[in-house]
């Protein structure tokens, strides 16, 4: 059969009318734009034998710290190694407390603790799903606030949280501000790129990310100058000089191969978070002429679009709808052979491995029903608007 360069056609059990699939993701269709250029550089990193970080590392730290207005980009091997560098390398440890929200990847809380933190959940604003300032103020003024050293806020989906908030409570209270930026390259908050809005922050290059690796790899970004170094130490097995051990540290240095995958594609992130806002838009005028747009904050019958907060620049790693009968909805969009996500099923002061901290079911209610109503749906640079069209086609039948 000669290949359309359209998506295959998926059969039905009982042989009747096919219907074309919807990738969450396809990483392909990027690659095959970009395979020239990665292989020469895969191949330069191969040619210079620098493996594990070294000038192709180095390379794209300078290019990166340019992107995003820092004086410091430091590369590691995961955003979760990330999380913990920035922790760390602004001094937080175990007499400290870290308010977080409990709406997020696991990271955000087990990063806390592989620092000897403890820490300190606050619930979410149910429009952003970012974590809630009034929130963490009623933490802070409460009983769990007494040893809070640090905010950990989530820039969640790409959408920065609300930083004039949190940076003004740092500085009355003497907090330091770690941002949770895995989610968020380009997304900005009145004009300051995400990971130059805190003392430090962490970046993910999963890749799934909007800016992604060829394997794991993350990002610490800092402007303080003693935090950098810091990282540097502990990313490095906790050495200054080779063979001499200052603290303990950690083998969470970034591959050579990664550094020069990243370092290409950062040409292009740019227009690529472009695009995701144009489809973005596009979502939201296709539920509008479907007319399943709700302008409410929770679902009643149709779907709840997301917002960009006043002030912030969406980076849009996700699209994220609030609907309900969402796993119902999900088995239908799978049955058609349409992808989407649930991003994140189960708060974390309900997962197993956190009950030590203390938290039960109806402690942080909007987190609680956020988990029961967020779906994401496809979004990458690369998606089609026929492929936009069947997903909230399939959407408006189900609600119908």
């Amino acid at each position: 059969m000669q290949k359309t360069g359209l998506p295959e056609r998926v059969e039905t059990k009982n042989g009747g009318a096919a219907r074309t699939p919807v990738p969450m993701l396809d990483l392909k269709r990027q690659y095959k734009a970009l395979q020239a250029e990665l292989l020469e550089a895969l191949g330069q990193v191969l040619e210079t034998q620098q493996f594990i970080l070294g000038e192709h590392v180095a390379a794209f730290e300078r290019a990166a710290a340019e992107q995003l207005g820092v004086k410091h980009a430091l590369g590691c091997s995961s955003g979760t190694d990330g999380l913990w560098l920035a922790l760390a390398g602004a001094g937080i440890g175990p007499s400290a407390a870290v308010v977080t929200t409990p709406f997020s990847f696991f990271a955000s809380v087990s990063a806390i603790l592989r620092a000897g933190a403890t820490p300190v959940l606050a619930d979410i604003d149910p429009v952003t799903f970012n974590l809630s300032p009034a929130a963490v103020e009623a933490v802070l003024d409460g009983e769990r606030g007494a040893g809070v050293k640090a905010i950990l806020p989530v820039h969640l989906y790409g959408l920065c949280s609300d930083v004039t908030a949190f940076s003004k409570m740092g500085r009355e209270r003497g907090l330091t501000i770690v941002e949770d930026a895995a989610q968020a390259w380009g997304a900005e908050w009145n004009g300051v790129k995400a990971g130059a809005l805190g003392d430090a922050a962490a970046f993910s290059f999963y890749p799934t990310k909007n800016l992604s690796a060829a394997g794991d790899a993350g990002m610490v970004t800092t402007n303080r100058d003693d935090v950098a170094e810091r990282v540097k130490m502990l990313r490095n097995q906790g050495m200054r000089r080779r063979y001499h051990h200052d603290a303990l540290g950690w083998n969470a240095r970034m591959d050579g191969f990664q550094g020069a995958v990243l370092t290409v594609k950062l040409k292009y992130i740019g227009a690529w978070n472009e695009k995701r806002r144009t489809l973005a838009a596009r979502y939201d005028a296709l539920f509008a002429k479907a007319a399943l747009k709700e302008s409410g904050q929770y679902p009643e019958r149709g779907v709840v679009t997301p917002r960009e907060a006043p002030g912030a620049k969406h980076g849009w790693h996700q699209y994220v709808i609030r609907v309900v009968r969402r796993d119902a909805l999900r088995e239908f969009l799978t049955a058609r052979g349409i992808g989407s996500e649930i991003y994140y099923p189960v708060p974390l002061h309900l997962q197993e491995a956190l009950k030590g901290l203390g938290y039960g079911e109806g402690d942080f209610p909007e987190a609680e029903r956020a988990a029961r109503e967020v779906l994401a749906l496809p979004i990458f640079p690369e998606l089609r608007e026929d492929e936009q069209e069947t997903v909230v086609a399939a959407i408006a039948e189900f609600l119908s």
